[in-house]
Parts: C-alpha cells; sequence; structure tokens
C-alpha cells in the first residue's frame, strides 16, 4: 500500500522585505547559526550583533531592492514555484521550508499534516547539491531538531547531496547547452565560498582537506562531507560531457564574508584579472545554487558583470540556474518515485 507520504523542498531563505530592520533580522538568525559561524556563542553575538548585522543590514538591504519582484523574494518565490511545477507530476502533496526567515519547517510540517491525515512519512529535499556544514548539514539538523521538538509520529529523511547525481548533471547540461552556442573565451564554474576551516573541521579523517596535495583528486572518506571536492566533480562531470576544453574552463569561489582565508581562487578576484588573461567573452554558472538568489542576480549578473566589463571584458553573461527548467523537474520528480519504489538510499532519522 502507498505509505501516507509528504514532501518538503528545503532552501536558504530570505529577508520578509527589503527593510533594514527585516534584513537585519535575517542575517542576525542566518549568521547566528552555529555551523555558519562557527565560534563559540558570546563570541559570534559580539561578532554579528555588534558588528557585522549593523554594518552589513543597509547595504544588503539595497543590494536585495536591486533584485526583488513584486512576489517577494527571488529565492522564495522560485523555490514555491518548483513546488508548483512537481505538484501536477506525484502524487504527494509538496511544501516548502527555508533554513531562515519564512515558511518555517514547522509550518511546512503543519500543512502536511492538515493534507495528509495520518501523516506516515515526510521526504525532505534539501537543495543544496553539495555538502557543507553551513548549508545541507545545518538544514538537516534544524528540521530533525523541529521534528523532534513537535513530537512528530511520522518519520523523517533526507535526499543525500547531488553533486554528481546524473539526473543532476543532466539537467545541468540541458540549461547550459543554449549559452554555449555563443562565441566564449571561458566558462567559469563560480561555487559559494567556505572558510577553508569549515573544509578541516568537516574531514573526518583530519588529515586529507586542504592537507594533502591535489586533495580533491586523490581519493578520501574525507570527500563524503568535503564541499571542495564536491564542486572539483560536478565541473569535471559537466565539462567532460559538453566537452568543454580544459583551457576554457575557470573555478572559483564567491560570497566571501570577513578577512580569513576561505576557499580560492576568490570569483570576485578572477573577475577583475581574466580580462588581463586575454578572456573577453565570458559565460558564468553558478552550480551550487538551484535557484536565483541575491548571489546570483545581484553579486555576479550585476556586480561581477561591472567588474569585468570595468577591467576590459567585451561580453558577460550569468547562465541562470536551474529554477523551474523542465529537466530539473523532471530530475526532481524521479528522485522521490525512486524512493517510493525502494530504488533511492535516503538518510533517515
Amino acid at each position: 500500500m502507498m505509505a501516507k507520504r509528504g514532501i518538503i523542498l528545503m532552501n536558504l531563505g530570505s529577508p520578509d522585505s527589503t527593510e533594514v530592520k527585516d534584513v537585519r533580522n535575517y542575517l542576525m538568525e542566518f549568521l547566528m547559526d552555529e555551523r555558519v559561524i562557527d565560534y563559540p556563542y558570546i563570541f559570534r553575538l559580539m561578532l554579528v550583533g555588534g558588528i557585522i548585522a549593523p554594518l552589513r543590514s543597509p547595504k544588503s538591504a539595497e543590494a536585495y531592492k536591486r533584485v526583488w519582484t513584486k512576489e517577494g523574494s527571488p529565492l522564495v518565490v522560485l523555490t514555491k514555484q518548483l513546488q508548483h511545477a512537481l505538484e501536477p507530476q506525484i502524487p504527494e502533496p509538496v511544501e516548502i521550508a527555508m533554513r531562515y526567515g519564512k515558511p518555517t519547517m514547522q509550518e511546512a510540517f503543519e500543512n502536511l499534516m492538515k493534507k495528509v491525515p495520518g501523516l506516515e512519512e515526510v521526504i525532505a529535499i534539501p537543495l543544496y547539491p553539495h555538502y557543507a556544514m553551513s548549508s545541507y548539514e545545518t538544514a538537516v539538523e534544524h528540521a530533525k531538531t523541529v521534528h523532534r521538538k513537535m513530537k512528530n509520529t511520522f518519520s523523517l529523511k533526507f535526499i543525500k547531496p547531488f553533486y554528481n547525481d546524473a539526473h543532476y548533471i543532466d539537467a545541468m547540461i540541458e540549461n547550459i547547452k543554449p549559452y554555449l552556442q555563443q562565441d566564449y573565451d571561458q566558462v567559469l564554474f563560480s561555487y559559494h565560498g567556505l572558510p577553508q576551516r569549515h573544509m578541516k573541521k568537516a574531514d573526518p579523517t583530519n588529515c586529507h582537506c586542504l592537507k594533502v596535495d591535489n586533495c580533491c583528486e586523490v581519493f578520501s572518506p574525507a570527500h563524503a562531507t568535503c564541499y571542495r571536492h564536491q564542486c572539483w566533480v560536478t565541473t569535471q562531470l559537466i565539462t567532460e560531457k559538453l566537452n568543454i576544453p580544459k583551457e576554457k574552463t575557470g573555478f572559483s569561489f564567491q560570497s566571501r564574508l570577513g578577512r580569513e582565508e576561505w576557499l580560492k581562487p576568490y570569483t570576485a578576484k578572477r573577475l577583475e584579472e581574466l580580462p588581463g588573461e586575454g578572456v573577453k567573452k565570458l559565460i558564468v554558472l553558478c552550480p551550487a545554487f538551484v535557484s536565483d538568489c541575491l548571489e546570483t542576480l545581484e553579486e555576479i549578473a550585476m556586480e561581477g558583470k561591472e567588474s569585468f566589463l570595468h577591467a576590459g571584458g567585451e561580453s558577460f553573461t550569468l547562465i541562470p540556474c536551474m529554477n523551474i527548467h523542465p529537466v530539473w523537474v523532471q530530475a526532481v520528480t524521479t528522485w522521490i518515485k525512486e524512493y517510493a519504489q525502494g530504488n533511492r538510499e535516503m538518510l533517515l532519522v
């Protein structure tokens, strides 16, 4: 018999509005997460509450205003669109939940219980292709905490990071293909950045990540939780299938916060350097994001483009995230159906 099941799409979240106070509240919730800024609580509170949030809120509010839509935050709007695109494809009801902001995980659970009396299990899909404690891990742990506090009786299961999943790679390829018809000097794969200390902290061997030469290419159990390795694998799979020459492929990390060492090279710096290296026609994509958001629409499509052209670039094209591309919708649909048929391994709570 078919289980009484519901689906939750999990994403990062956004402020309630572009007002400075709402942006500040969002930054406080986001940056006070111990898996995002992994410092002791008191120091984190002083840093975030006393310095980062007050100083960053007005600037971030202006950035959000540049991409905000009539319906609201692009990230939330596009996640809702994915929800609506999935609903006709599967028998299970679909809800969305944001790690920070609204709608909350509790609201998603409550909505599913209303729609499915006697709910037996929930499949949560963290919309993060790659494992990182500040994205995938915190989303999973937060959902588990809410599930436990609500004393829910249904089982909670999670789809694993899908950075090398054939359905994800195929969807990425179909999304990218049309943009490669133009002339270009390089395709830059820009991933969200992480502090280097996060990589070392997530390494269960304590002796591989950022310690071994070519650590992403040398097999290690650390790769199961290594964000940098998983980004490298995604890049390799896509470029090989699309026959993008190695000399026309770039790899970098964006969205750095603070002064400490993050994963390199930095996207912002590369965009300034590339024209001087002969890269005049640039295509950029952001595979760590499945839905367009502030980091793609403002940081790359606006700020990044301006920086590249100012440095002497001639053309700049940002490939949109997959959003509701039909092949991406089909990929998520397939994962849900594979689980229902017992053909997909899940993380179980």
